[in-house]
């Protein structure tokens, strides 16, 4: 996949951070941050777009992907505060109590272009789970909500496994039963995510799929749009 981003380069003391972000924003995709339960919504390039920046973060250790989700379109389903996205991976030592400070320096970006390697994503989730079904060992995705942010802290293998989910969802949301008609469509549960200490609800974010209106235009990607019939030649 090709995406089409903004790089920035803040600095913060002796030290340069590498962040990028969508170009064009996801206008259509709203994300509920987990407290227990949490709801990621998209629509098909929304949900598309989110597998291919979660394959860059799984191939770039050094880059902070911060994802704008607030902006868009506000969704009519889901309770809690809607907030924005960051991944990065655990080398980076991020803490998200820093992370305000780093988003005001992210005034003026330089268009960037990239390529991801679905191929090599598929692989690294598919060993990852092969690796948890032979340890019986279950790595967690680590989280934290912070200044109206989302963060996913994890690992090459983790953020990949996540980006084969969202683009599962991706394809197959649009053929969802009443999806025409503006229903929600559950694609699944964003797993594994770590558990607070003392027990209760197990942390969970539902990824569900929403085409946008008008709904009259929706088409399943794939099927052409109908044509009107032309009237019959007299004889």
């Amino acid at each position: 996949m090709r995406l089409r981003l903004r790089e920035f380069r803040p600095r913060t003391g002796p030290y340069t951070h590498r962040i990028v972000q969508p170009r064009h924003p996801l206008r259509h995709t709203s994300l509920r941050a987990p407290d227990p339960i949490g709801l990621l919504l998209g629509d098909h390039d929304g949900l598309n777009r989110l597998a291919g920046l979660f394959s860059f973060a799984a191939c770039s250790r050094h880059t902070i992907v911060h994802v704008p989700l607030r902006d868009g379109v506000p969704p009519d389903e889901g309770a809690g505060e809607l907030v924005d996205l960051v991944l990065a991976h655990h080398s980076l030592g991020l803490r998200p109590s820093r992370w305000p400070g780093l988003r005001r320096r992210l005034r003026q970006g330089t268009p960037l272009t990239v390529r991801t390697d679905e191929a090599r994503t598929a692989r690294d989730a598919a060993a990852w789970r092969a690796r948890q079904e032979r340890t019986g060992s279950q790595d967690e995705l680590r989280h934290a909500t912070h200044a109206r942010t989302l963060f996913f802290l994890g690992d090459r293998d983790l953020f990949a496994d996540m980006s084969v989910w969202l683009a599962h969802a991706a394809g197959h949301g649009p053929h969802q039963k009443g999806v025409g008609e503006g229903r929600v469509a559950y694609m699944g549960s964003m797993f594994p995510l770590a558990d607070p200490p003392g027990g209760g609800h197990p942390v969970e974010l539902m990824i569900c799929f929403k085409a946008y209106p008008p709904y009259t235009h929706f088409r399943p990607p794939g099927v052409p749009a109908s044509r009107p019939r032309r009237p019959a030649a007299a004889s």
